[in-house]
């Protein structure tokens, strides 16, 4: 086997030089100026709804497009304010199905904007005017020709109306607008909710005091997420049901996990079964409560985080006991499942009972138990909701965990979710918090590796691939078809679920950090690359994600004699950040290598962008190297094209599902083939990797994102060619380190040692 190497050297970064052509029409393309007459009609209807309503001071418009549109189509002129951009009053996006005659349906983007009645009046004119001078002009309707003619004239002679950028930007618009509307919810809602309203100018208590609801603080969330009762939401949907953006029932329940009594040894209160713990690193866990009284208790430091007056039964410490079994010592009854990783320490945080939880209480003391327990990078939440997840906006669970994990250094494992018993969908999608984008979620698989029957499936958002991965929990009816997890001091249970499939990702997540010493990138990355092997590219299923993660660590930081595997982390602060300096092995002029790469970034994400959830987009491009007319040009191994220069036209519906634009994992990968053809290589025999970085809506300023990348190369004659790649590498500059086992654990062991002066 062969250890990961670990790539140390400089990336080069660069701003992006290139900028938009004149707004004009794609080839083939036009508008009519009856259809932009239709626009203006729609916003004056809506400007009259506004001056009648003035609770919160200004409007709310949504804009209907034809399609998913990328971010450089969105509008451009219409309801812009002063000098902003119409992008600086988006207050949430989400997706409309339009279905087709064969019966097949197609998103279409729907943005919400906040602006005031000036900016709607000032759309209405210059639609108005635009309309009049297609009409006059163009026999009622303008060609993508007319537009590169007025674009390429320095003399606009309808100026006195609209300069010509004002125009043809007016006529952009109209290309990709489908309609102007005021949307409203009209679901009903019969239980405690949390709700989510657009941020408008007035203060959120002072709004809703305007409606007759009078809420304190401890009920709101980021000044726009609130816990609203049943009688307060009709309120709201009778009164201004333009204002809600999304809601959610706050109750949620634990799916349930299969659990029977086994006939396996009694593991009661007996230190002999377990040593006492030393410096071994520590996992974070938030479940339901601790048992004190299992055999392993000294190995886990427990808090109840419920009011003291809360009464607690035998329930309420089962779950949770039984997830920190796994973490701590889940090898001793799963000894099929032993992964080399060890015993870990639990800091057990008791947030929930066994049955119904407040999803919104919840919320309130996951960010004061990390904010509190800075030293721990790797939490378990192995909590969910039957409920099943929105289609058009994050939970407000998940969002928290995002939001978390883009502010500090730390990685969450969330469980899955389970299908109730008495399910009856075919597919019934994950419930929250498994659909936080940053967080590694972990669906069951049985022991014959095929997706357990409780699976829940994803995608989040109608694109983003959840879950990443999946693992052992067991399946069936039979003990040996079942997890072995300890719940109390009367021995051991057998249980089934994603609930004891996360902690063994936990574990494994907890070696990679704390005691391979990698950052929460690399380790994400090098859990997902295991995972996807060289069977899957960019097509995970909804069910198991990207793969099986291998059962054994070594599987996961070290490769196959055929095999380098090597990792690179850079933080990107520029559009591009990159390196044109790898030295893959030449044989023959030529690679004989199979290449993949897996890209992990935890962006910052905004749930009131709805579908638009996060905000950066880091675009992986890796392959070889060489000159073309005086210019250096990457062949991907994938093919991408995006940001390329020259004529690249990429829809976003395609760039999305092709690149997987937006998404904070990428996976790249060539197909292995049954005749295998060496890839030809160019002069330098250099390879590069380049990182293109975007921003959603406004640049993060001088903010640095860092990203971790896992490389791996498969000789095709299944030659060990390692030694030659160290060679080459240390030659161009790099410094390699091997990412040896036994030098780690040694150097922890250093570190954590207690040094006691005299």
């Amino acid at each position: 086997m062969n250890s990961i190497l670990q790539l140390k050297g400089r990336f080069d970064s660069r701003s992006n030089s290139s900028s938009f052509g004149p707004p004009i029409l794609p080839k083939g393309k036009t508008v009519s100026a009856v259809h932009l007459m239709e626009l203006s009609d729609q916003l004056q209807d809506i400007l009259k709804y506004w001056k009648r309503n003035t609770a919160i001071a200004g409007a709310l418009v949504s804009v209907h497009y034809k399609h998913v549109v990328a971010k450089s189509n969105r509008l451009r002129i219409l309801l812009s304010e002063n000098s902003k951009s119409p992008a600086e009053s988006v207050r949430g996006a989400k997706f409309v199905w339009d279905t087709r005659a064969d019966g097949t349906s197609k998103p279409k983007h729907v943005f919400t904007h906040y602006v005031q009645l000036e900016a709607i009046e000032k759309s209405i004119l210059i639609l108005r005017q635009a309309s009049q001078i297609i009409d006059t002009n163009y026999a009622g309707e303008i060609r993508s020709e007319d537009t590169e003619k007025i674009a390429a004239n320095r003399i606009f002679p309808h100026r006195d109306m609209l300069s010509k950028t004002g125009f043809l930007k007016v006529v952009l618009d109209g290309l990709y607008v489908e309609r102007f509307d005021i949307d409203r919810v009209t679901e009903e809602v019969s239980e405690d909710s949390i709700v989510t309203i657009f941020r408008t100018n007035v203060e959120t208590k002072k709004l809703l005091s305007g409606f007759g609801i009078h809420i304190v603080d401890d009920r709101i969330i980021d000044n726009t997420t609130l816990r609203l009762s049943p009688d307060e939401i009709n309120i709201l949907m009778n009164q201004a049901p333009y204002l809600i953006s999304m809601n959610v029932v706050d109750l949620a329940q634990l799916t349930r996990d299969d659990v029977i009594h086994g006939e396996a040894e009694e593991w009661d209160e007996d230190d002999s079964l377990i040593p006492s713990p030393q410096n071994e690193p520590v996992v974070g866990v938030i479940d339901t409560q601790f048992d004190e009284k299992v055999y392993f208790h000294q190995w886990v430091e427990y808090k109840n985080m419920l009011d003291p007056d809360i009464p607690l039964l035998a329930e309420d410490y089962y779950h949770g006991t039984e997830v920190s079994s796994i973490i701590v010592d889940g090898s001793r009854g799963n000894p099929d499942l032993d992964d080399g990783c060890g015993r870990f320490r639990v800091k057990h945080f008791g947030v929930a009972t066994h049955g119904q939880f407040s999803s919104f209480t919840i919320l309130r003391l996951i960010r004061n138990i990390i904010a509190a327990n800075r030293d721990i990078k790797v939490w378990n939440l192995s909590l969910g909701s039957q409920l099943e997840i929105k289609e058009n906006f994050i939970s407000p669970e998940a969002a928290e965990l995002d939001r978390i994990q883009s502010e500090y250094d730390v990685l969450f494992v969330v469980a899955g979710t389970n299908r109730p018993l008495n399910e009856k969908k075919d597919k019934m999608r994950i419930g929250a918090p498994a659909d936080s984008l940053n967080s590694l979620v972990v669906n069951s698989v049985d022991f014959s590796g095929k997706s357990a029957s409780y699976t829940r499936v994803g995608p989040v958002l109608s694109f983003f691939n959840k879950p990443d991965v999946s693992y052992y929990g067991g399946d069936g009816h039979y003990p040996d078809e079942k997890i072995v997890a300890c719940r109390d001091s009367f021995g051991a249970v057998y249980v089934t679920g994603t609930s004891f499939a996360a902690p063994w990702i936990t574990r494994k997540l907890a070696y990679l950090i704390h005691v391979m010493g990698l950052s929460r990138e690399i380790a994400k990355a090098l859990i997902i690359d295991s995972s996807a092997g060289w069977n899957r590219m960019d097509d995970v299923s909804c069910t198991i994600g990207y793969g099986v993660v291998p059962k054994h660590i070594h599987d996961i930081i070290q490769s196959p004699d055929d095999e380098i595997r090597f990792i690179l982390s850079g933080t990107a602060e520029e559009f591009e950040t990159y390196t044109y300096n790898l030295p893959v092995p030449v044989v023959k002029n030529a690679h004989p290598f199979y290449a993949r790469a897996t890209l992990v970034y935890f962006p910052q994400c905004d749930r009131n962008q709805g579908v638009d959830y996060t905000g950066t987009e880091m675009d992986i491009h890796f392959g070889r190297i060489h000159v073309v007319n005086g210019k250096i040009r990457m062949e991907c191994i994938d093919n991408n094209r995006q940001s390329e220069e020259g004529l690249n036209i990429i829809y976003e519906e395609n760039a999305r599902k092709l690149y997987r634009k937006w998404d904070n994992v990428k996976h790249i990968s060539e197909v292995i083939k049954s005749r295998p053809v060496p890839r030809k290589a160019y002069d330098s025999g250099l390879w590069g990797l380049s990182i293109k970085t975007k921003e959603r809506m406004q640049p993060r300023g001088k903010k640095a994102l860092t990203f971790g990348v896992v490389v791996t190369l498969k000789e095709m004659n299944g030659v060990n060619r390692i030694d030659d790649f160290i060679k080459l590498c240390m030659a161009r500059g790099w410094l390699v380190n091997k990412l040896d086992v036994e030098n780690r654990i040694d150097i922890y062991l250093k570190a954590e040692e207690e040094i006691e002066f005299e």
